[in-house]
């Protein structure tokens, strides 16, 4: 089965997905180990419960990015990691991590992209006064937010909404769409053409 690397900073819901959906069968993976940069974060907790090796890589005991991104690398490629996974990592990764996982890095974003980028994006979409927002699942470039699109949903913004409500409905997609990309790359199905990605088996659910 495929291995995967996650990197998460906070609670780390989407990470409690895809450990329920590899646990169950449902995703064929092997969830090999965590990465999480804050000390405090729960998402450790949620990965001991599993019996998922947690790591501890606090960013602020590093002296640049690239020398964070450098250990984070190592850390994945001791645990013989095929993919990772940023699910709620909340760091901007550089070229030496990037380069070491060439479009073998999947990160989950708060909106349809490439609208609404960086941090608070849906803050950003409800200023702005957009009728849809959404998420995405894409491939991590260096540009923030950017890369190939794999899968995406989108949600109604309704008039009363504020970002804890329109939130808490786009997370529930993201539960749905995240474990769906990774089963796309665990069986083979995704094709990284250029800055586009290309889903090459027609059986993939109705998102």
């Amino acid at each position: 089965m495929l291995r995967v690397g996650v990197l998460a900073s906070g609670s780390g819901t989407n990470f409690q997905v895809l450990a329920d959906a590899a646990r169950s069968g449902r995703l064929p993976v092997e969830i090999a180990v965590l990465i999480y940069n804050n000390p405090g974060a729960y998402v450790a907790e949620r990965a001991r419960a599993a019996g998922i090796a947690a790591v501890l890589l606090d960013h602020r005991k590093f002296v640049s990015r690239e020398v964070l991104d450098e250990e984070i690398a190592s850390t994945l490629d001791a645990h013989g990691v095929e993919l990772v996974v940023m699910a709620g990592w909340m760091r901007r990764v550089t070229e030496v991590l990037i380069g070491r996982f060439a479009d073998r890095i999947l990160n989950i974003h708060p909106s349809l992209l490439p609208a609404f980028r960086g941090a608070k994006a849906i803050e950003q979409a409800l200023d702005y006064g957009v009728k849809v927002a959404g998420c995405t699942v894409h491939i991590v470039r260096l540009e923030v937010d950017a890369g190939p699109i794999i899968l995406q949903a989108a949600e109604p913004v309704r008039e009363e909404d504020t970002p804890e409500t329109l939130a808490a409905r786009i997370h529930a997609h993201e539960y749905r769409i995240l474990p769906e990309a990774v089963r796309l790359f665990a069986e083979g199905q995704v094709r990284i053409e250029g800055n586009r990605a290309r889903i090459v088996s027609a059986d993939c659910a109705a998102l």
